[in-house]
């Protein structure tokens, strides 16, 4: 996840000022580097690294930074840099599993102004976009939506509408999406490869902002999102052939504890079939919250099993954050 700052895109990626209705350097010095060092024994260091850098954005005046969660969660030091060279260290402040993003608050002056937030309900497929990352306008993308549709991800998460952008940004985590009204639309998670009419296409998966509202006063006082946890498996996994497999296994969670192995393939959640990724997770949390028993049917070697699985709180498997 490393930042390297010595790049810029060529003059025709970039996005040109002729016809903007906002001031572009003043959004873009809204952005900031966002680097976190994480403990080698944390959770996620075997997955996300023990070095992670990307994005923020400024969405407050006391300089609070929104950003993807995978950045910062377990972050044992955090530091922000701005468009000007200032940085000041951060607080993993939240880190929100179900919508993935996550917030950092400066523990000194950035002295940065605020990108304002937008709705993606106002962007459209095919609407001309900007994908930013900190560094001004050599580190901005001129991109265009191509879809906005469900997005499952194989470490449980789901989106009910994430939005796509093309080309793809290289530096795309916590890089900011940028309407035609110079306001916040989403927030950069993946790089994806998606198959559009026949062609590849490479590009971006954006949370959408409109995600943050509803949950963002919670964050601020709790860390998290109100209410209980979803139950969480433990699984990885991967659709292949329109079959659900087992891909990886989250070491201690519910699903190794049980017994599962990679290779796996899934077949029903409580004595029923389900259809996709979207379609299993949307099982497994209607039956309750965190701790909750999940009956799972699975095929090994040609044999069909049954096993039940304890559900856990994702959360409690995490490190958490504190002062120093």
């Amino acid at each position: 996840m490393a930042v390297h700052e010595n790049w810029a895109f060529p003059a025709e990626l970039q996005p040109s000022t002729d016809g903007l209705r906002f001031d572009l350097d003043a959004v873009l010095d809204a952005l900031v580097l966002v680097r976190a060092e994480v403990p080698e024994d944390a959770f996620t260091a075997g997955i996300l690294g023990t070095e992670r850098a990307g994005n923020g954005v400024v969405i407050r005046d006391d300089g609070l930074v929104l950003t993807i969660g995978y950045l910062i969660t377990e972050a044992s030091s955090i530091w922000l840099t701005t468009n000007r060279g200032v940085a000041v260290a951060g607080y993993p402040l939240a880190y929100d599993q179900a919508t993935g993003l996550g917030l950092v608050q400066p523990l000194g002056r950035l002295d940065a102004p605020v990108l304002p937030r937008g709705t993606a309900a106002s962007c459209r497929v095919n609407d001309d976009v900007v994908v930013a990352g900190h560094g001004g306008r050599v580190h901005a993308l001129k991109a265009s939506v191509f879809a906005k549709r469900e997005f499952a991800g194989y470490w449980e998460y789901l989106l009910d509408e994430a939005i796509f952008t093309t080309p793809a940004h290289p530096q795309w985590g916590g890089a900011a999406l940028i309407g035609a009204d110079g306001k916040l639309l989403g927030v950069g998670s993946l790089l994806v490869q998606e198959k559009v009419d026949e062609a590849n296409i490479e590009g971006n998966m954006i949370v959408p902002i409109d995600l943050l509202e509803p949950i963002l006063e919670d964050l601020l006082t709790l860390g998290r999102s109100r209410g209980p946890a979803r139950p969480w498996l433990g699984l990885y996994t991967t659709e292949v052939e329109n079959h659900l497999v087992v891909a990886g296994l989250a070491d201690g969670g519910p699903a190794e504890r049980a017994g599962l192995e990679v290779g796996d393939l899934l077949l029903e959640v409580a004595g029923e079939r389900f259809k996709g990724l979207a379609d299993l997770y949307h099982r497994v949390w209607r039956l309750g919250s965190a701790g909750v028993e999940v009956p799972l049917t699975y095929a090994r070697n040609g044999t069909i099993s049954r096993v039940v699985l304890r559900s856990a709180d994702r959360g409690d498997f995490l490190r958490k954050p504190h002062l120093h």
